[in-house]
């Protein structure tokens, strides 16, 4: 079997049984599951949700996306051998430390295989939870320019690239477009201070005003997690993405729990510890390939403006990057997954194959 088989690039393709549409994104793709196979399945396994909770699978992949385009490689390579089982390695880890510490669940309910969830229907916060450590990315090139004002937040005069923060800061952005909230736009990822999340929280799916400090305080709690546990493999979080949403439990409480992925090299910038000692950025997260990309092409300007997604687009559809560099984010993917999980990442032969037989077998969710 090459390499390339051992590599799970199209997940929205299996035989599960539902009766919704596939939703396939740029990583995972979700098999919302029947009514009857949901309640069955949490009568079966005993989960700690209501009765009615609707449930699905979610199967990651092995795609590479950056610059909001997936990429490609030689000999028919379309995704990173490794990525998807040590994304969801990397916070299942996350996701158990911060249950351990008192902190809140997920949307997780059962593992069946590592690329694999079973889920719980959340109730989205419309919020990307972005926290930062150090003054780098986006918000680096806003402060170059002169700006001084983030998210609503004061920035103090004479602080240098990769800097680490006089604290840190929480400069949330929208998740999807909303319309009808005073002074902010109607576009995707658009910046925006807490004051814009308290004067409009029920538009930002909200229960209540008072969990706007919950979120914060489950934001922050977090991200310290993450950060004490890596610094203890001498790595340094430098910032992360979470999200979070609402869930009804077995005696039928709203509950806030954190969702989608949490501390992955794919929602987090993570920087070698020594490296960074020396004065040096050395990635452990896909900012390493997205740096790749800039450098690799003659025209970086063309994956920076969004202005120009067309030619952006086909540059990755009608490129082939080299094995060697995938092979490089894969070792990337790997190393940092081994390192926080304490275990070795296995490569499926034909992980297809293997969800298949669990879900038939295990679930009942296959005819």
């Amino acid at each position: 079997m090459s390499l390339a088989d051992k590599v799970l690039a199209v997940n929205n393709d299996l035989p599960i049984r539902t009766d919704k549409p596939v939703h396939s994104g740029k990583v995972r793709s979700v098999y919302w599951l029947t009514e009857a196979d949901s309640r069955r399945l949490i009568e079966e396994k005993g989960y700690d949700v209501a009765a009615d909770a609707p449930l699905a699978i979610m199967v990651i992949s092995d795609r590479i996306s950056a610059f909001e385009c997936i990429w490609h490689g030689e000999d028919g390579m379309r995704g990173v051998p490794g990525k998807g089982a040590a994304l969801n390695a990397i916070s299942n880890h996350w996701f158990k430390s911060f249950r351990e510490n008192g902190l809140a669940d997920s949307h997780i309910l059962d593992i069946p295989h590592p690329f694999i969830w079973i889920v719980q229907k959340a109730r989205p916060v419309m919020i990307e939870a972005i926290c930062r450590q150090y003054i780098t990315g986006s918000m680096w090139r806003a402060y170059s320019k002169g700006e001084r004002n983030f998210c609503g937040i004061q920035l103090p005069e004479g602080l240098t690239k990769d800097q680490k923060l006089p604290e840190l800061l929480i400069t949330p952005s929208t998740k999807g477009i909303l319309e009808g909230i005073p002074g902010v736009p109607a576009v995707d990822d658009v910046n925006i201070s807490r004051k814009n999340i308290s004067d409009n929280f029920e538009a930002f799916n909200f229960k209540s005003i008072d969990d706007i400090a919950y979120y914060e305080k489950l934001l922050k709690e977090g991200f310290n997690v993450i950060s004490d546990a890596l610094a203890d493999v001498d790595q340094v979080f430098v910032d992360t993405k979470f999200e979070f949403g609402y869930v009804t439990d077995s005696k039928g409480q709203d509950k806030l729990i954190y969702m989608d992925e949490v501390g992955t090299p794919d929602s987090s910038r993570i920087w070698d510890a020594a490296a960074f000692r020396d004065g040096k950025v050395v990635e452990n997260s896909k900012e390493g390939f997205r740096q790749l990309l800039l450098n690799y092409f003659p025209e970086p300007d063309i994956l920076l403006n969004k202005n120009r997604m067309e030619e952006r687009l086909a540059l990755a559809k009608h490129n082939v990057l080299p094995t060697s560099v995938l092979m490089s984010v894969s070792e990337t993917y790997l190393n940092i997954a081994e390192k926080i999980t304490g275990e070795k990442i296995i490569l499926s032969d034909n992980p297809k194959a293997e969800i298949i037989e669990i879900l038939r077998n295990d679930y009942n969710l296959i005819d």
